[in-house]
């Protein structure tokens, strides 16, 4: 048998312990690295950007909360060990699998994009997330047109920047601002 990918589910807000408790497990393995059952443990996370207190930070976010990821051998010692780790709850199964069907493991493809593994090459900057929505009502805030008011008419998180219709001279007026510009109104 070959070493695969399987998900776990965890006790939410418990997956980086569950991982630490694996990858101690891991190490405690007298056997020699590649005889290993168990190799290794990940939660899979991406990077955003968010904004606090008016700026942008860069943060990580779990792309599956509640789940962490193991490349295992799949047996009974194997599910034992897993299964007997604080936060565990059980291995992703097929269907309507029971406590004694053997885990589904994930697919290449799967693993691949998890890992970063791509077959093209992906924008690996952080994906900007712009709290508004076509059609809202928003304030500017920054720029030449500080005090005005519009309606959101496009968002473009590409470029992190929002067009918006403002009424400049009593006629409608679309400008496009970085979304930092605006808040909610």
């Amino acid at each position: 048998m070959e070493h695969r990918w399987y998900a776990i589910q965890t006790t939410a807000g418990h997956e980086n312990k569950v991982k630490s408790l694996i990858l101690r497990k891991i190490e405690q393995d007298p056997r020699a690295p590649e005889e290993r059952l168990i190799r290794q443990a990940l939660v899979p996370t991406q990077q955003s950007v968010e904004i606090k207190n008016g700026k942008k930070v860069v943060v990580e976010r779990k792309l599956y909360p509640g789940y962490v990821l193991a490349e295992m051998l799949w047996n009974q010692e194997t599910s034992h060990i897993i299964n007997g780790i604080q936060g565990v709850i059980k291995f992703v199964q097929h269907g309507l699998g029971g406590p004694t069907k053997e885990p589904m493991a994930l697919r290449q493809d799967e693993v691949n994009r998890l890992l970063g593994v791509a077959e093209e090459v992906e924008e690996t900057a952080p994906r900007e997330e712009i709290p508004f929505l076509v059609g809202q009502a928003v304030a500017i805030t920054e720029g030449p047109f500080t005090d005005f008011s519009g309606t959101v008419e496009e968002v473009m998180p590409d470029k992190g920047k929002v067009r918006v219709m403002v009424s400049l001279f009593g006629r409608p007026t679309s400008v496009e601002l970085d979304y930092l510009q605006l808040k909610p109104y």
